[in-house]
């Protein structure tokens, strides 16, 4: 159980799989406070927000927010964020009962481990793929292992979660403890745990441990490893936060997450989050930024005119002081003139504040600082800083003006027309099946080879054409409708721009695909090599769909015709033709304009243009075969 000195190895189990759900994940920034306390923002492939804490030592789960940090970070936030920040987080795991979570990240070519151990004071290290420390959190060094930069990372050694069961029902035969401490102390359960297991097993927890049945006991641990990683049921009791039902009463819960639980049950100190900052209009943002602006311009004049006061107050001073130095400025250098002033400390020395030798100035202190340039008349003197009381006046008269104007802020009528959010995957090609399954194509060779390093998951299908130069085609997810799949596949292709009628496609799963060529040969970037038996669809036809979708959100989309079918309520047909890509964007977008009532054109603006027709024309020349 988690108390408030830190999380047991059953409940970073509970973590960790909270997790591994979210995956794929990608580093979004890493922060890290003064208390070692640290936070990995990420993004998920919804582009949406999640944020893992960690307290060293004591704890490591999800919370709602970005917790406060300096607004400038350490060095070791500064390095994580080097390394790690904009990786893809390939997996988050935990070895054994161990307090350890392991993220490992891949950015580029490179594949780095983030271990953060959550045992005696804890730590946070920064590993290469081979487990070479890069840099840990704090630099330690123990009797059995050193943290240090260079040093190979080492692991404890295997735990029950990790044992066979025969290995399991040896180490218990060899322990001399009762069951309870065995399993406490030998298989890093905790006393509660420990008991809970004994419970299950119906075994009196002072039995001794070498005559207990092994299976039975090996059998009660894992069932509780499962039920904390699969089907927790995160409670606060008074003895502390589970991710499982104990015998203790129950205080606040269930919760949805372990993780909502913890945030609960850890103190609030460390989890104050910024407030945030209320929102300002855009009429009340620039009525203050005149305002201010304002009051600047007027302390610039109230200076200026306190400087000309002052020359005039201390004239024959100021006098003194021109022709003094004027002279001695003859026969001597500034920096001269300069260290002679500094040594004299009781004449008019003691009134220079500071010396300016390039501009042939210096600063007086007459009651208020007043800079003087020596080559200039008093009144010349004078008259530079009525030049700057001018450039300020006009100023402040400008912004008082703009102040008197009435701010007026465009106002769109309603129109019942939603304009989408940019969403991860569309700057790719992609469309929806009709039965809502999300399909992904590259544009270029280098979309083709970020879809199949970064993107292509177990689950998806790969699909490609029979044909030199075609997309990458990624489905993520089951679906009914191959057809439609297949006619994207084959559109976007070197089929069309070789003005063919059809097209063969394929379809493997993610493990037939590989980067890696046979002997002798070599893959250019976005080529891959596909092993093993395929799924063939044959003939296929060699058209695209683009059309205009008004609801929920109003967007232009593009794919097969049976799927913007059911999305677009008009919509036209494209095949292989004569006319450019740009040339067909821009008389798809006349064609669809001139079908909308003139009310809603406008209106659609924002949604029905080349840019977004453009996007969905397959390379090559088309026709417009069809209006609907």
């Amino acid at each position: 159980m988690a108390t408030q000195q830190g999380m047991s190895g059953v409940d970073l189990i509970a973590v960790t799989a909270e997790l591994r759900r979210m995956l794929p994940l990608w580093v979004h920034k890493v922060y890290q406070g003064e208390d070692r306390i640290a936070a990995i923002r990420m993004n998920t492939k919804e582009r949406e927000k999640r944020t893992i804490l960690i307290e060293p030592g004591k704890r490591v789960h999800l919370v709602p927010e970005v917790p406060e940090f300096p607004v400038i970070p350490p060095a070791f936030a500064m390095l994580l964020r080097k390394y790690l920040v904009g990786g893809r987080i390939l997996d988050i795991r935990q070895r054994g009962l161990q307090r350890t979570i392991i993220l490992d990240v891949q950015k580029s070519d490179q594949v780095y481990h983030l271990l953060i151990e959550v045992f005696d004071v804890g730590n946070i290290i920064l590993c290469n793929e081979d487990y070479t420390i890069i840099q840990p959190l704090t630099r330690q060094k123990f009797k059995d292992r050193d943290v240090l930069p260079g040093k190979l990372y080492l692991f404890p050694p295997s735990d029950v979660s990790l044992q066979t069961r025969e290995e399991f029902i040896a180490t218990l035969q060899a322990d001399d403890r009762d069951i309870v401490r065995a399993l406490a102390v030998g298989s890093f359960l905790g006393g509660m745990y420990a008991e809970q297991v004994c419970r299950t097993a119906g075994i009196p927890k002072d039995t001794p441990a070498a005559t207990v049945d092994g299976g039975i006991v090996y059998d009660a641990i894992h069932a509780l490893l499962h039920e904390a990683a699969e089907h927790p049921t995160a409670v606060i009791t008074k003895s502390g936060c589970h991710p499982v039902v104990t015998a203790d009463p129950v205080l606040q819960g269930p919760f949805p997450l372990f993780s909502d639980a913890l945030v609960v049950y850890y103190p609030k100190k460390v989890r104050e989050i910024k407030e945030a900052k209320p929102k300002v209009s855009r009429e009340d943002r620039i009525r203050h930024q005149q305002q201010e602006a304002s009051k600047k311009f007027e302390r610039q004049i109230k200076r200026y005119e306190e400087i000309v006061e002052k020359i005039y107050e201390e004239y024959s001073f100021v006098q003194e002081v021109i022709t003094t130095l004027g002279s001695v400025s003859q026969v001597k250098s500034w920096q001269e003139i300069e260290d002679i002033l500094k040594a004299d400390t009781s004449g008019v020395g003691k009134k220079i504040k500071q010396v300016f030798p390039a501009e042939a100035a210096v600063e007086l202190d007459l009651g208020i600082v007043v800079k003087i340039f020596v080559h200039d008349t008093v009144e010349q003197n004078a008259g530079r800083n009525y030049d700057q009381i001018k450039k300020f006046k006009r100023k402040l008269t400008g912004a008082k003006a703009a102040m008197e104007r009435q701010i007026h802020q465009p106002v769109r009528k309603a129109t019942g027309y939603v304009k989408p959010k940019n969403k991860w995957y569309h700057r790719f090609r992609w469309f929806q099946t009709s039965d809502g399954v999300l399909v992904i194509g590259g544009r270029d060779a280098g979309q083709n080879e970020d879809l199949v390093k970064k993107y292509l998951e177990g689950g998806d299908t790969f699909v490609h054409a029979d044909i030199h130069g075609a997309s990458v085609i990624i489905v993520k997810g089951k679906t009914e409708h191959w057809d439609e799949v297949s006619r994207f596949a084959a559109a976007y292709s070197g089929a069309w721009r070789s003005g063919f009628g059809t097209a063969d496609v394929y379809a493997a799963r993610p493990d037939q695909v590989s980067k890696t060529a046979e002997s002798g040969e070599y893959l250019s970037r976005g080529s891959f090599v596909v092993r093993g038996e395929r799924q063939w669809f044959k003939s296929v036809p060699l058209e695209i769909a683009i059309g205009l979708q008004k609801k929920p959100e109003t967007r232009i989309i593009g794919g097969p015709a049976s799927a913007v079918q059911k999305r677009a309520e008009l919509f036209l047909l494209l095949t292989p033709g004569t006319f450019e890509p740009n040339d067909v964007a821009k008389k798809v977008v006349r064609v669809l304009r001139d079908r909308l009532p003139e009310s809603e054109q406008k209106a659609l603006k924002f949604a029905l243009n080349t840019d977004s027709i453009a996007a969905f024309v397959p390379p090559g020349g088309s026709d417009i075969r069809e209006a609907v």
